[in-house]
């Protein structure tokens, strides 16, 4: 059963994945309500339009309790897929509008994900496409005083085909200089430029990065490279990055010795669960256990972690 399968989850975003009991209980409305204004059951037009589903769980998500409480209700659902490692991202700075500090967020969301049994669970800070350059580098900023408290990396995410990779890379050059792990949002609603972008700032993994498949030569290098891609189907197909699970990339990237991991990206706005994206992919595309499993094995290895960490978690995959 893919419910037995221990698994790894490396692209999660917090503020996409906020119960939608929650939601409505904090701003008094049906859980029927809440649903319509934070889950896409169907297709968006594109990823601006799916990013527009966020506002609601960030609305939510301005105080130490309530950030301290999604944490902990996200970290119960990652054990219920039997997660026994994730790395859940956020930007710090969306949390901000009620007057609470950078720091206090950050606490406060580690505080919550600390509570929580059978998993363990680092963050990823992410900056974002649409701030300036001084605002994305307090997060570097951030991660330093966090690194060793439960951060152990930053993201770059937002809309992509409004705000192009190669634009951020002074942020990824210091990232670099200081020794940040890094993942960037890439080959999703931009193409290979964008990808391109990300692997000249040395990433090691793309979120999402289907659109390699339009160039198979990108493709030869980041099998050669070993980058990972994370991967998301179901998102993917709601923003129109893929057509079908049938025809989603992910069966091409693999069938080329591609490191590739499942992953939900936003488990409440795209309804869906990490057991579920699998067994999608797995009906769709025909995968075994043993593949998942290699899968997870793969993601181990990339995950931000040291050496001895990865070796314990890849014994506990296998």
């Amino acid at each position: 059963m893919i419910e037995d399968i221990k698994k790894i989850e490396l692209h999660c975003h917090l503020d996409g994945s906020v119960r939608p009991s929650t939601a409505a209980e904090y701003l008094g409305i049906s859980i029927e309500e809440a649903e319509s204004k934070m889950c896409y059951k169907e297709k968006a037009s594109n990823l601006n339009e799916y990013l527009t589903k966020f506002d609601v769980p960030c609305s939510v998500m301005q105080t130490k309790d309530m950030l301290e409480r999604v944490s902990r209700e996200l970290g119960e659902d990652l054990v219920k897929d039997n997660i026994i490692y994730a790395e859940v991202r956020f930007a710090p700075h969306k949390h901000t509008k009620k007057g609470l500090s950078l720091d206090e967020v950050v606490e406060s969301v580690l505080k919550g994900f600390r509570s929580v049994n059978n998993i363990k669970i680092n963050v990823l800070l992410c900056m974002m496409r649409d701030f300036d350059e001084a605002t994305n580098m307090e997060i570097l900023d951030l991660y330093e005083r966090f690194k060793d408290k439960g951060v152990c990396g930053i993201d770059l995410a937002g809309a992509e085909g409004l705000f192009p990779t190669i634009n951020f890379k002074n942020l990824f050059d210091e990232a670099v200089r200081r020794g940040i792990p890094f993942t960037i949002h890439a080959g999703e609603a931009d193409g290979v430029s964008s990808i391109n972008a990300a692997l000249s700032f040395g990433t090691k993994r793309v979120g999402h990065g289907i659109r390699a498949v339009d160039d198979n030569t990108l493709v030869n290098r980041m099998v050669n490279e070993d980058i990972l891609f994370e991967v998301c189907p179901t998102s993917n197909l709601q923003t129109g990055a893929s057509i079908s699970y049938k025809e989603h990339p992910l069966r091409e990237l693999f069938d080329q010795g591609a490191s590739v991991l499942i992953n939900t990206d936003n488990r409440t706005v795209s309804d869906t669960t990490l057991n579920e994206e699998i067994k999608y992919m797995v009906e769709a595309q025909g995968y075994t256990f043993d593949d998942i499993k290699q899968m997870m094995i793969m993601g181990a290895k990339h995950a931000f972690l040291s050496e001895n960490e990865k070796n314990e978690l890849i014994n506990l995959l296998k």
